[in-house]
């Protein structure tokens, strides 16, 4: 009897306990960045950040230039959130994108050492 008096009580002072856990758990989604061209550590436009979704992984697309010599050259990137991504490149007669997605931690997006 005593543990329904307690559970009453908490559900009194905890009438919003829904919204709560909801509001806590929206602060621990994985955050991403998001620029549509992205060149040497600089965002030309507007660098965003977007929160993942369910089945959403943040993405990094690179875009390479081919030369004559079968040697691709970095161009520029994009970042976003992608859902369903799954890394991979494509070619074509002249150029190649190359396509990371990651989800382990905030803003994992980040092209690094091109």
């Amino acid at each position: 009897m005593f543990l329904l008096f307690l559970l009453g009580t908490a559900f009194l002072f905890c009438p919003y306990w829904a919204e709560f856990k909801n509001s806590v758990k929206a602060d621990t989604a994985t955050v991403c960045y998001k620029c549509r061209t992205y060149h040497l550590g600089f965002c030309y436009g507007s660098m965003k950040s977007c929160n993942l979704k369910h089945r959403q992984f943040c993405a990094t697309e690179n875009f390479y230039v081919l030369m004559k010599n079968g040697k691709s050259m970095y161009h520029y990137s994009r970042l976003s959130c992608m859902t369903f991504c799954e890394d991979i490149n494509f070619m074509n007669f002249n150029k190649r994108t190359e396509l990371i997605c990651c989800q382990n931690s905030n803003y994992c997006n980040l092209p690094e050492g091109l």
